[in-house]
């Protein structure tokens, strides 16, 4: 085990902080999202890889390296990273990176070369008809000094300033319709817990497309005839509570980013779990969010403070226009629906495609 890297300095990343990288300002808790990458702002990326080791493997997962920093980050065309910036304290609040479909290079198979190629497998339907509108996501984190309750407002508001920076970038990009990505759990957690959440995800989340599946699934201890008595109910408001009730009973909870996605779209697909041998054996779980199908109160209060912000560079710009808010609003109405039609171009495709099976 490596000992991490000292925290960079604070000069350093300020000046790579320019305003042409700055994405908006966040919803909640007065902090600010950029987008960089590791060629134009490489000690922001040493900071970010910094963190993500140090929060990581707090939580039992990381890579035992000095700086979490892999080829992903590097390569040529390299993921992209969402970083939260705390401007009163001067420091990254946290962070996800991100690589869009379109991007994405192929092997010798024909498989993408993705974050998560080592341990799932692409259909050739995920590759033809999802992967152009796909946005991957992952090495999620928060700063360690942001995950306690002691940090008040900035901790209350790490996630949701992370889904600031997602939900914007979707909304910047029509053509991004879901989001693929990966929940963790750590190796010590309870084993009937995992399995029963496991279990919940794939009766309430099915994917009968099998569009993406683990190349060594990661298969439950617990008796599914036992979880079934557990988890009665088909209604998944009362089989959510049926689950929580029985985690509080073997002493811990649902993980709160794994809790977050269980209740971000009914259409969400679970795609199956395997154990990531290059991140200290955590437990990573596929799942594919339609963006457009997410529940409108908790896409909404990211894409609306995301559009007023806009409307007001917008009357910065042409002055003139802040006497009439029906232009902006009109301009605003036109990327929605340039959004939905992409969107309802892909069901039909899709549709097309079941009846000719």
């Amino acid at each position: 085990m490596e000992k991490i890297i000292d925290p960079v300095d604070l000069k350093l990343l300020k000046a790579e902080l320019t305003p042409g990288k700055k994405l908006r300002n966040t919803n909640k808790g007065g902090n600010e999202i950029y987008i960089i990458d590791a060629h134009d702002s490489p000690s922001l990326m040493r900071e970010i890889g910094r963190l993500r080791e140090e929060s990581f493997r707090a939580a039992g997962g990381g890579t035992g390296l000095s700086v979490d920093i892999d080829e992903f980050d590097t390569m040529e065309v390299p993921y992209k990273q969402i970083v939260v910036w705390d401007p009163d304290a001067e420091a990254v609040l946290g962070g996800y990176r991100y690589m869009m479909g379109k991007d994405v290079s192929f092997d010798e198979n024909g498989q993408p070369m993705l974050a998560t190629s080592h341990m799932f497998r692409f259909s050739k339907t995920f590759i033809k008809d999802y992967l152009p509108h796909v946005m991957e996501l992952g090495r999620s984190f928060v700063a360690p000094e942001y995950q306690s309750s002691k940090a008040g407002a900035k901790a209350l508001f790490s996630l949701d300033n992370l889904w600031d920076g997602i939900a914007t970038i979707a909304t910047e990009y029509p053509r991004i319709i879901y989001f693929f990505g990966k929940m963790t759990m750590y190796p010590e957690y309870d084993r009937v817990s995992r399995d029963l959440i496991l279990h919940f995800l794939w009766k309430h989340f099915p994917d009968p497309d099998e569009l993406v599946r683990p190349l060594k699934p990661l298969l439950p201890e617990t008796d599914p005839r036992l979880m079934d008595l557990i988890l009665k109910d088909s209604d998944f408001k009362q089989d959510y509570r049926n689950l929580k009730e029985a985690v509080r009973r073997l002493g811990t909870h649902i993980p709160p980013l794994v809790n977050s996605y269980m209740n971000i779209s009914p259409s969400m697909k679970m795609l199956g779990t395997a154990i990531n041998e290059e991140f200290s054996d955590v437990e990573e779980t596929g799942i594919l969010v339609c963006f457009n199908e997410m529940y409108p109160e908790k896409r909404d209060r990211h894409t609306n403070s995301f559009w007023g912000e806009w409307m007001e560079k917008v009357y910065a710009r042409f002055p003139r226009l802040a006497d009439n808010d029906s232009v902006a609003e009109r301009l605003v109405e036109r990327r929605q629906e340039k959004r939905n039609r992409i969107f309802e171009r892909f069901l039909s495709k899709k549709k097309r495609k079941k009846i000719k099976k």
